[in-house]
Protein backbone atom coordinates (compact mmCIF):
# COMPACT_ATOMS: atom_id res chain seq x y z
CA UNK A 1 0.00 0.00 0.00
CA UNK A 2 1.42 3.35 -0.80
CA UNK A 3 0.43 7.12 0.94
CA UNK A 4 -1.99 7.81 -2.20
CA UNK A 5 -3.90 4.93 -1.57
CA UNK A 6 -5.57 5.33 1.77
CA UNK A 7 -8.94 5.70 1.94
CA UNK A 8 -11.75 6.86 3.76
CA UNK A 9 -12.19 2.76 4.62
CA UNK A 10 -9.90 1.36 7.19
CA UNK A 11 -7.31 -0.78 5.71
CA UNK A 12 -6.42 -3.91 8.23
CA UNK A 13 -2.72 -5.41 6.66
CA UNK A 14 -1.38 -8.66 8.23
CA UNK A 15 2.02 -7.42 8.05
CA UNK A 16 4.75 -4.32 8.12
CA UNK A 17 6.01 -5.49 4.76
CA UNK A 18 2.87 -5.35 3.35
CA UNK A 19 2.61 -1.73 3.54
CA UNK A 20 4.51 1.77 2.02
CA UNK A 21 3.15 4.70 3.55
CA UNK A 22 4.43 8.56 3.67
CA UNK A 23 4.21 10.94 6.86
CA UNK A 24 2.35 8.53 9.09
CA UNK A 25 0.93 9.29 12.49
CA UNK A 26 1.52 6.69 14.14
CA UNK A 27 0.45 4.63 17.64
CA UNK A 28 1.84 1.44 18.65
CA UNK A 29 0.56 -0.98 21.45
CA UNK A 30 -1.47 -3.92 22.10
CA UNK A 31 -4.35 -2.04 22.46
CA UNK A 32 -6.49 -5.12 23.51
CA UNK A 33 -9.74 -4.25 23.92
CA UNK A 34 -10.09 -0.48 22.53
CA UNK A 35 -11.07 0.47 25.64
CA UNK A 36 -12.46 4.77 26.05
CA UNK A 37 -8.40 5.37 27.43
CA UNK A 38 -7.68 3.77 23.58
CA UNK A 39 -10.48 5.60 22.02
CA UNK A 40 -9.14 9.23 23.80
CA UNK A 41 -6.48 8.99 22.32
CA UNK A 42 -6.44 7.55 18.81
CA UNK A 43 -9.49 10.78 18.69
CA UNK A 44 -6.83 13.06 19.20
CA UNK A 45 -4.02 11.84 17.05
CA UNK A 46 -7.22 11.02 13.94
CA UNK A 47 -7.74 15.24 14.42
CA UNK A 48 -4.57 15.93 14.06
CA UNK A 49 -3.21 14.28 11.64
CA UNK A 50 -6.21 14.85 9.35
CA UNK A 51 -6.15 18.58 9.59
CA UNK A 52 -2.87 18.09 8.03
CA UNK A 53 -4.02 15.07 5.63
CA UNK A 54 -1.97 12.70 6.79
CA UNK A 55 -2.85 9.09 7.81
CA UNK A 56 -2.96 7.53 10.92
CA UNK A 57 -2.01 3.97 11.48
CA UNK A 58 -1.69 1.66 14.35
CA UNK A 59 0.31 -0.72 14.55
CA UNK A 60 0.03 -3.55 16.84
CA UNK A 61 0.26 -6.99 16.87
CA UNK A 62 -0.38 -10.79 17.25
CA UNK A 63 0.12 -12.63 19.41
CA UNK A 64 0.38 -10.28 22.24
CA UNK A 65 3.93 -9.75 23.32
CA UNK A 66 3.06 -10.60 26.82
CA UNK A 67 2.18 -14.51 25.56
CA UNK A 68 4.80 -14.76 23.58
CA UNK A 69 7.42 -13.95 26.35
CA UNK A 70 5.79 -16.32 28.98
CA UNK A 71 4.77 -13.08 31.14
CA UNK A 72 0.71 -14.13 30.66
CA UNK A 73 -1.34 -17.10 30.58
CA UNK A 74 -3.97 -17.64 28.32
CA UNK A 75 -6.96 -16.92 28.08
CA UNK A 76 -5.74 -13.68 27.45
CA UNK A 77 -7.74 -11.36 24.94
CA UNK A 78 -10.97 -9.30 24.70
CA UNK A 79 -10.84 -8.56 21.00
CA UNK A 80 -10.01 -10.92 18.07
CA UNK A 81 -7.39 -9.28 15.94
CA UNK A 82 -10.37 -8.35 13.64
CA UNK A 83 -12.73 -6.71 15.84
CA UNK A 84 -10.02 -4.46 17.02
CA UNK A 85 -8.82 -3.53 13.87
CA UNK A 86 -12.43 -2.78 12.94
CA UNK A 87 -12.95 -0.78 15.88
CA UNK A 88 -10.23 1.68 16.01
CA UNK A 89 -11.77 1.94 11.34
CA UNK A 90 -14.78 2.99 13.65
CA UNK A 91 -12.56 6.09 15.32
CA UNK A 92 -11.11 6.78 12.68
CA UNK A 93 -7.56 5.04 11.86
CA UNK A 94 -6.76 5.04 8.21
CA UNK A 95 -4.42 1.67 8.53
CA UNK A 96 -4.13 -0.73 11.15
CA UNK A 97 -1.14 -3.27 10.63
CA UNK A 98 -1.30 -6.42 13.19
CA UNK A 99 2.13 -7.65 12.92
CA UNK A 100 3.46 -11.40 13.75
CA UNK A 101 5.14 -11.09 17.24
CA UNK A 102 7.22 -13.97 17.49
CA UNK A 103 11.03 -14.09 19.51
CA UNK A 104 12.48 -12.71 16.57
CA UNK A 105 11.16 -9.79 16.44
CA UNK A 106 11.13 -9.37 20.64
CA UNK A 107 15.30 -9.80 19.98
CA UNK A 108 15.21 -7.07 17.87
CA UNK A 109 16.84 -3.36 19.20
CA UNK A 110 14.62 -0.32 20.01
CA UNK A 111 16.82 1.09 17.17
CA UNK A 112 16.50 -1.76 14.37
CA UNK A 113 12.36 -2.28 15.09
CA UNK A 114 12.02 1.56 14.06
CA UNK A 115 14.30 1.64 11.59
CA UNK A 116 12.34 -1.43 10.04
CA UNK A 117 8.89 0.59 10.82
CA UNK A 118 10.10 3.98 9.27
CA UNK A 119 11.38 1.94 6.34
CA UNK A 120 7.84 0.87 5.41
CA UNK A 121 5.99 4.39 7.36
CA UNK A 122 7.80 7.18 6.63
CA UNK A 123 6.46 8.38 10.23
CA UNK A 124 6.65 11.66 11.19
CA UNK A 125 4.63 11.65 14.62
CA UNK A 126 4.93 8.75 16.86
CA UNK A 127 2.18 8.37 19.88
CA UNK A 128 3.16 6.59 22.54
CA UNK A 129 1.92 5.92 26.31
CA UNK A 130 3.79 7.06 29.16
CA UNK A 131 5.44 3.77 30.07
CA UNK A 132 5.83 2.45 26.70
CA UNK A 133 8.91 0.56 25.86
CA UNK A 134 10.07 -1.59 22.94
CA UNK A 135 12.94 -3.51 21.17
CA UNK A 136 15.08 -6.46 23.20
CA UNK A 137 14.82 -6.36 26.98
CA UNK A 138 12.31 -3.19 26.63
CA UNK A 139 15.25 -1.05 25.91
CA UNK A 140 13.08 1.50 23.76
CA UNK A 141 11.41 3.92 26.52
CA UNK A 142 10.09 6.96 26.09
CA UNK A 143 13.59 9.00 26.04
CA UNK A 144 15.35 6.65 24.15
CA UNK A 145 12.67 6.68 21.04
CA UNK A 146 12.72 10.25 21.22
CA UNK A 147 16.56 10.34 20.68
CA UNK A 148 15.59 7.67 17.69
CA UNK A 149 13.14 10.30 16.71
CA UNK A 150 16.00 13.02 15.51
CA UNK A 151 17.78 10.67 13.94
CA UNK A 152 14.83 9.16 12.14
CA UNK A 153 12.95 12.13 11.60
CA UNK A 154 9.46 11.63 13.69
CA UNK A 155 8.06 13.97 16.33
CA UNK A 156 7.20 11.97 19.74
CA UNK A 157 3.81 12.50 21.95
CA UNK A 158 3.73 11.09 25.24
CA UNK A 159 -0.02 9.93 26.19
CA UNK A 160 -0.84 9.97 29.82
CA UNK A 161 -2.92 7.42 31.45
CA UNK A 162 -7.03 7.73 31.42
CA UNK A 163 -9.35 7.68 34.41
CA UNK A 164 -12.95 7.07 34.65
CA UNK A 165 -14.26 7.97 37.52
CA UNK A 166 -11.32 8.03 39.60
CA UNK A 167 -10.34 4.73 38.41
CA UNK A 168 -7.17 4.35 35.52
CA UNK A 169 -8.73 2.53 32.40
CA UNK A 170 -6.33 -0.84 31.25
CA UNK A 171 -6.87 -3.90 29.32
CA UNK A 172 -5.66 -5.59 32.23
CA UNK A 173 -8.69 -4.09 34.42
CA UNK A 174 -10.97 -5.44 32.16
CA UNK A 175 -9.51 -8.21 31.72
CA UNK A 176 -9.77 -8.55 36.13
CA UNK A 177 -13.66 -7.20 36.00
CA UNK A 178 -14.72 -10.04 33.05
CA UNK A 179 -12.91 -12.87 34.94
CA UNK A 180 -15.09 -11.83 38.10
CA UNK A 181 -18.16 -11.43 36.17
CA UNK A 182 -18.33 -8.26 36.49
CA UNK A 183 -19.28 -7.46 32.80
CA UNK A 184 -21.41 -4.29 33.69
CA UNK A 185 -18.22 -2.50 34.92
CA UNK A 186 -15.88 -4.03 31.86
CA UNK A 187 -19.00 -2.53 29.63
CA UNK A 188 -18.28 1.09 31.25
CA UNK A 189 -14.72 0.99 31.17
CA UNK A 190 -14.46 -0.49 27.39
CA UNK A 191 -17.76 2.06 26.23
CA UNK A 192 -19.69 -0.79 24.88
CA UNK A 193 -20.75 -4.37 26.07
CA UNK A 194 -18.13 -6.45 25.91
CA UNK A 195 -18.36 -8.74 22.70
CA UNK A 196 -17.95 -12.74 21.95
CA UNK A 197 -18.64 -13.34 18.01
CA UNK A 198 -17.78 -17.30 16.41
CA UNK A 199 -18.95 -19.31 14.19
CA UNK A 200 -22.66 -21.35 14.95
CA UNK A 201 -21.04 -25.55 15.05
CA UNK A 202 -23.34 -28.41 15.75
CA UNK A 203 -24.36 -29.32 18.97
CA UNK A 204 -26.32 -32.24 20.44
CA UNK A 205 -30.03 -30.31 19.22
CA UNK A 206 -31.79 -30.54 22.55
CA UNK A 207 -32.83 -27.54 22.70
CA UNK A 208 -34.65 -27.67 20.01
CA UNK A 209 -36.82 -30.29 22.07
CA UNK A 210 -37.74 -28.77 24.80
CA UNK A 211 -38.89 -25.28 22.42
CA UNK A 212 -35.47 -23.70 23.89
CA UNK A 213 -33.04 -23.56 20.40
CA UNK A 214 -29.50 -23.06 21.60
CA UNK A 215 -26.57 -21.84 19.20
CA UNK A 216 -23.25 -23.34 19.81
CA UNK A 217 -20.27 -20.56 18.89
CA UNK A 218 -16.82 -21.58 18.37
CA UNK A 219 -14.92 -18.53 19.08
CA UNK A 220 -11.68 -17.36 19.00
CA UNK A 221 -8.86 -19.10 20.34
CA UNK A 222 -7.64 -17.43 24.01
CA UNK A 223 -10.54 -15.08 24.49
CA UNK A 224 -10.90 -13.99 27.99
CA UNK A 225 -14.23 -15.17 29.06
CA UNK A 226 -17.05 -13.52 31.67
CA UNK A 227 -17.24 -15.85 34.71
CA UNK A 228 -19.21 -18.92 34.34
CA UNK A 229 -22.64 -18.24 34.36
CA UNK A 230 -25.73 -16.96 32.66
CA UNK A 231 -26.03 -13.97 31.32
CA UNK A 232 -28.54 -11.95 29.56
CA UNK A 233 -27.12 -10.66 25.79
CA UNK A 234 -28.31 -9.29 22.55
CA UNK A 235 -27.13 -12.06 19.64
CA UNK A 236 -26.93 -11.25 16.16
CA UNK A 237 -26.37 -12.82 12.93
CA UNK A 238 -24.52 -12.20 9.81
CA UNK A 239 -26.77 -13.83 7.62
CA UNK A 240 -29.42 -11.71 8.57
CA UNK A 241 -27.61 -8.50 7.81
CA UNK A 242 -27.10 -7.90 11.56
CA UNK A 243 -30.67 -8.40 13.23
CA UNK A 244 -30.72 -8.49 16.76
CA UNK A 245 -32.32 -10.76 18.84
CA UNK A 246 -32.37 -10.93 22.75
CA UNK A 247 -30.79 -13.88 24.12
CA UNK A 248 -29.12 -15.37 27.04
CA UNK A 249 -25.98 -16.78 26.99
CA UNK A 250 -23.74 -19.40 29.40
CA UNK A 251 -20.97 -19.33 30.04
CA UNK A 252 -19.00 -22.47 31.44
CA UNK A 253 -20.83 -26.16 31.69
CA UNK A 254 -24.46 -26.50 30.25
CA UNK A 255 -26.87 -27.21 33.66
CA UNK A 256 -29.40 -28.57 31.81
CA UNK A 257 -27.53 -31.40 30.66
CA UNK A 258 -23.74 -31.96 32.14
CA UNK A 259 -25.05 -32.21 35.75
CA UNK A 260 -28.01 -34.84 34.92
CA UNK A 261 -26.44 -38.00 36.01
Amino acid sequence: MHDDQYQAAMQHYGSLEDVNIQNAWLSIGSFDGVHRGHQQVVRQMVEGAHQEGAPVVVLTFHPHPAVVLGKRQKPFYITTPDQRAALLGELGVDVVITHPFNRDVAAMSARDFMAFVCDHLKVSHLWVGHDFALGRGREGNVDTLRRLGEELGYTVHVISPVDLDGEVISSSRIRSLLSEGDVDQAAHLLGRPFRLEGKVVAGDGRGRTIGIPTANIDIFPDMVLPKSGVYVCQAAFEPENGRVYGAVTNIGIRPTFDLQS
